[in-house]
């Protein structure tokens, strides 16, 4: 078995150890020297990639925004540092980097090149008014140009594997689908359900308006308005994207006794932890990360019946599935577990079940690791 060089490019430096450490370490402990190339690295994280094995590479990438003459930059830099470092093997997740980084890895003739599509973001959820229908367009155009050299690309769900072979952004031979990023299942352990006078729920994300965080707060005001005993606790941070819901609104939320916020969390476990039902109300997702490590923990789960959202859970069994945008409905399904408490632990310890059945992070990894193996 030869040790190869990979190169993992990505946009979010936060996202680097909690989403792709395992798979990092897998490559390593195959005897694999790994690089990870990302903007805005700070020395915490630089220390935890470093800690993993890999060595690292700040790259100029704006995650947001579409400036053409910044993503040149960045495509030239992406070129340059493959003829650099000459890798096997070229691995890439998030939007610019399954763009640009896949055509630079393409011209630099990388022998190996791997797209993991791990969502679609604001371009292709919600409706789109004036010049943001240009967007979806342009962005399309984009993808074809940059998955079309790609040997492989790797969706977390079916939905968005179909929808990017219908539109021609990748080949149906090309395509593979796996099961997320899937979950260390010794990192995210069950957890005893805590005696709490009100039903405890949880929010994990960024305050988007597609995570569903205004629908959240609508069903939490319909609950408060019927004197419902429920608290919803919100871990997650604001962010820079057309649908970003501002501080403000927050805090207004916080004060009306909606919401309980608690910012950006190093370490979601213990919040997990304290939780009865975990919800994510989002308008679509690759395969949600928080909604795996809260099955793992043996929570019932409230999501939409929405792409890569409706695959975790087996509606009835170990969560309820809600229309997208319905906050009456979202309101009805946390109000269930009001009526039949018994339904936490239940569907809980179907959540563990359905999570080391699916999602053991380990199994998905050497999935991973075989589609890196020479073309």
């Amino acid at each position: 078995m030869k040790a190869r060089h990979v190169l993992l490019i990505a946009s979010y430096p936060d996202s680097v150890v909690g989403f792709r450490g395992d798979l990092i370490q897998a490559c390593i402990a195959r005897g694999d020297q790994v690089t990870v190339a990302v903007p805005d690295l700070t020395t915490q994280i630089k220390t935890e990639i470093q800690q993993l094995g890999a060595t690292t590479v700040d790259i100029p990438l704006q995650r947001t925004g579409m400036n053409p003459i910044a993503d040149l930059r960045l495509l030239i830099y992406l070129f340059r540092l493959c003829r650099r470092l000459r890798p096997d093997v070229v691995m890439t997740y998030t939007i610019k980097p399954c763009i640009y980084g896949q055509i630079a890895a393409r011209w630099a003739a990388v022998p190996t090149r791997l797209a993991l599509i791990t969502g679609l973001g604001y371009a292709f959820t919600g409706k789109k008014r004036g010049l943001s229908t240009l967007l979806p367009w342009v962005l399309r155009q984009l993808y074809r140009l940059g998955l079309n050299g790609a040997h492989r690309v790797v969706f977390q769900n079916q939905d968005d594997c179909l929808l990017f072979t219908q539109l021609g952004l990748a080949k149906r031979q090309n395509s593979s689908v796996v099961n997320g990023s899937g979950i260390n299942l010794t990192r995210f352990t069950p957890q005893a359900l805590q005696e709490q006078p009100n039903l405890q729920l949880l929010f994990i994300g960024r305050i988007l308006k597609d995570k569903g965080i205004i629908e959240l707060a609508n069903a939490m005001h319909l609950l408060k308005q019927k004197g419902v005993a429920v608290d919803c606790h919100v871990v997650g941070w604001f962010d820079q994207n057309p649908t970003a819901i501002q501080p403000e609104q927050m805090a207004q939320w916080t004060e009306q006794d909606l919401l309980i916020f608690h910012g950006k969390q190093a370490d979601v476990r213990p919040f997990i932890a304290q939780c009865d039902v975990f919800v994510l109300p989002s308008y679509r997702e690759g395969t949600p990360r928080t909604v795996l490590e809260s099955m793992a923990m043996q929570r019932a789960i409230i999501t939409t019946d929405a792409p890569g959202c409706r695959q975790t859970v087996e509606d009835g069994v170990n969560g309820l599935l809600v229309p997208v945008g319905d906050s009456e409905a979202l309101a009805n399904a946390i109000q269930s577990f009001i009526d039949d408490p018994l339904l936490i632990e239940k569907m809980g310890k179907a959540s563990l079940a359905r999570a080391k059945t699916l999602y053991d992070v380990n199994v998905i990894n050497q999935q991973m690791l075989a589609m890196m193996e020479k073309p």
